[in-house]
């Protein structure tokens, strides 16, 4: 295009290889590069701070399977965005951000700050507009390095550099640079060696993570555990993977259920796709007996006894295997699984006056919510409670957005998975008090986007976890404590419909009219007024993992 500038040059390049949304916060850095790729066909979402921006590209991504991508200005626009950047380094999400960046000679600029080591200190790759005539190679390098190795790419963007003239673009050059690699191939010898392990073991279990839902690997998984007699279970982030399954016994680690809990230390044989069977997986190891063999399967060759793709590895074992033989399936079995399940699990239904057992929310909604529903996890110490008792069709409708324990993520999360799923759909917001008091901002932006997302506060104004586990050590917890706040009001002041709840019954009356209503109706937020005294029973395993 005649007098196109670099930003413009940028944004139709991003544009064109495949951006069709973009979260942000506008700043004169990044306002032309935003605009040239809502000029390219990308829909542009504001959000109301850049934290909260990147975590709606991450929500977003993980939920398509997609890259997502967010713009922010230089300087404070982008050190906003850290810890959603180190959630979404951590949890291996594909995000291309694009920020200004001071032009290198403005020494005094108050922006000026090391933005490339800023950005590599969290674990995301830091990439740059070098110059005018590489400028649609750069932006292509960013995408195509956050693509192929799963991470957040912030592309900077010199304010000086933005402004030149762009040259015309070669049509040649563009073809040879967008090429994605494809996933190494698992060694033959590897493979024969695991196939021969599996087909002796007696009581194997296939564990799924992270990578086997990036991989989507979730129908090859479950052919070859059907053809070996297998159990089916998930890493803490891999929720819904083999969800409908009748041997899929749920969550491994400390939000496993006591049917689970019983079940996996006597395996004989783990195989673990796309999951590092980390402490938190594992119960500290309490989770795998001293006889059981663990084979990683992973495209990390740092973790990975077989390096290779989730799905094709499945495949390739299952290609090489004979007779199926039944293993641990059982009608009994599958019985048992079908009956103790968390929401099966009894307990004392006894809450402080004015408030509702956690667990009595949680099977409430579970029993309420749409099956296509999508849920997004904060951190905190309610966390559990959603990933044990809620449920979802499939992985991509899980966000769980712990892999930095941060606070205050999952509402921007939250949003951009609504965006995604659009307005017919039912997306979840599992929030604590905490976590909604650091991001109150985007409930603006949910009323505003109008939203079909349900925004659900497990609310013991506390910082919970601190409460309960200082409080028996004889410390003082008051500074982790707080004055019961009006949440639901809060909500309504911010243009989001909000209601209190107290117990079962006011839930259904604020659920059956507004999931009634369908789409259109906006955003809803439920108050819930849990029991502040009820304490977590993973919460010892999260203090000891530190």
């Amino acid at each position: 295009m005649a007098g196109q500038t670099v930003a413009e040059a940028v944004g139709e390049q991003l544009a064109r290889e495949g951006a069709q949304v973009v979260f942000g916060l506008m700043g004169s850095g990044n306002l032309v590069v935003t605009n040239a790729l809502v000029a390219g066909g990308a829909r542009f979402f504001a959000a109301r701070h850049e934290n909260g921006a990147v975590g709606m590209a991450d929500g977003y991504a993980r939920t398509t399977g997609s890259v997502g991508f967010a713009s922010v200005h230089q300087g404070p626009g982008l050190t906003n965005t850290l810890t959603a950047l180190t959630e979404a380094a951590k949890a291996r999400t594909p995000l291309v951000v694009l920020a200004g960046e001071t032009p290198a000679a403005a020494l005094s600029s108050n922006f000026r700050i090391d933005q490339h080591d800023l950005v590599e200190s969290v674990g995301a790759a830091a990439e740059r507009v070098h110059s005018a005539a590489t400028a649609r190679a750069d932006a292509t390098r960013a995408h195509l390095r956050a693509q192929r190795e799963r991470r957040p790419v912030v592309l900077m963007l010199p304010i000086d550099i933005q402004a030149q003239p762009a040259p015309p673009e070669d049509p040649a050059a563009a073809e040879a640079r967008a090429v994605v690699a494809l996933p190494p191939a698992p060694n033959p010898a590897a493979l024969d060696a695991v196939a021969a392990r599996l087909a002796a073991a007696e009581r194997p279990v296939v564990l799924g993570g992270r990578g086997a839902v990036v991989a989507e690997a979730g129908p090859a998984l479950r052919r070859l555990a059907e053809q070996n007699g297998a159990l089916l279970a998930t890493s803490a982030v891999a929720h819904g993977l083999f969800s409908g399954d009748s041997y899929n016994i749920g969550i491994s680690g400390g939000f496993a259920s006591p049917l689970a809990a019983e079940l996996l230390p006597q395996a004989d044989l783990i195989l673990a796709f796309g999951a590092t069977l980390n402490h938190w997986t594992t119960r500290h190891g309490a989770l795998i007996g001293p006889d059981a063999e663990v084979i990683h399967i992973d495209l990390d060759p740092a973790v990975a006894t077989v390096v290779g793709d989730a799905a094709a590895t499945a495949d390739a074992l299952l290609a090489r295997a004979s007779d199926s033989r039944p293993g641990w399936r059982t009608e009994a079995l599958a019985q048992r699984i079908a009956s103790e399940r968390w929401n099966d699990v009894p307990f004392d239904d006894a809450p402080q006056p004015g408030t509702i057992d956690p667990r009595t929310l949680s099977n409430a909604l579970a029993a309420r919510l749409p099956e296509d529903v999508a849920i997004a996890v904060d951190s905190g110490h309610f966390t559990g409670w959603p990933a044990m008792h809620l449920h979802v069709a499939n992985a991509r409708s899980w966000l769980f957005a712990n892999a930095f324990q941060a606070v205050g993520l999952g509402l921007g999360m939250a949003i951009g998975a609504a965006v995604a799923r659009g307005p017919e759909r039912v997306t979840v917001a599992a929030l604590g008090d905490g976590g909604t008091f650091l991001s109150l901002q985007e409930l603006e932006t949910a009323a505003r986007l109008q939203l079909r997302l349900l925004v659900v506060v497990y609310d013991d104004h506390a910082y919970g976890a601190e409460v309960h586990h200082f409080a028996p050590l004889g410390v003082d917890v008051a500074p982790a404590q707080f004055p019961p706040a009006d949440l639901a009001a809060i909500a309504q002041a911010l243009g989001v419909r909000g209601v209190t709840v107290e117990s079962a019954a006011d839930l259904d009356a604020a659920l059956a009219g507004w999931l009634g209503a369908g789409a259109g109706s906006g955003p809803l937020l439920l108050d819930a007024k849990v029991d502040p005294t009820i304490a977590a029973a993973w919460l010892e395993e999260a203090f000891r993992a530190g």
